[in-house]
């Protein structure tokens, strides 16, 4: 921008020193005329944030399935019970009476007379019961009776998860100034005139 100035202030005694020669009679030597260029610009590219992000806790509920397992529905136990004896009959002849003499009154022929009676020996059979095998008492096992049942079992317990939602960026154009242009005084030829 310094140097800028310098030249323009330069240019400008030239111009003003010329001036004078030609209102003077003189032959102009150099001729300058004022110029200035654009300003430059370009398109940059470049990433924006959009979205920051968020992070978030999630749950996830827990899982439950089901399961048999045995149960006992009823304990195993014992107890005794009576086995009765084992018996048969077996008889045997006795002798009830000896017998004997007895006295009858009896008619015989027309007569009633008074006889002297003479009995056997009398026998009967009498039963008795023997024990073949006596009676005992015997334990006995009743073994434990089972079933089934159906029961809630955690599968999976209960988590929790962070949810991160990554920043999001877009791209923007954008117009930037590559050279703000210059301005100053450049050097003509004009036929006649400024030849040099």
């Amino acid at each position: 921008m310094k140097f800028r100035f310098v030249s323009t202030v330069t240019a400008g005694v030239v111009l003003l020193g010329t001036v004078a020669e030609t209102v003077a009679g003189g032959r102009p030597v150099e001729c300058f005329e004022p110029y200035r260029t654009a300003p430059v610009y370009d398109t940059v590219y470049e990433n924006v944030l959009v979205n920051p992000g968020s992070r978030r806790v999630g749950y996830v509920p827990p899982i439950y399935g089901t399961r048999k397992r045995a149960v006992v529905v009823s304990p195993a136990r014992e107890s005794y019970e009576i086995i009765p004896a084992v018996t048969r009959t077996e008889y045997r002849t006795v002798k009830v009476s000896e017998g004997g003499y007895s006295w009858e009154r009896r008619w015989i022929n027309g007569r009633k007379v008074l006889c002297k009676i003479k009995h056997k020996a009398r026998y009967e059979q009498i039963a008795k019961t023997v024990v073949v095998q006596p009676a005992y008492k015997r334990r006995v096992v009743i073994p434990a009776e089972y079933g089934y049942e159906q029961e809630q079992v955690l599968i999976q317990p209960e988590q929790q998860r962070v949810i991160e939602t990554p920043p999001s960026y877009e791209t923007v154009a954008r117009q930037v100034m590559v050279s703000e242009g210059s301005s100053g005084w450049k050097r003509v030829r004009i036929r006649n005139h400024c030849a040099n």
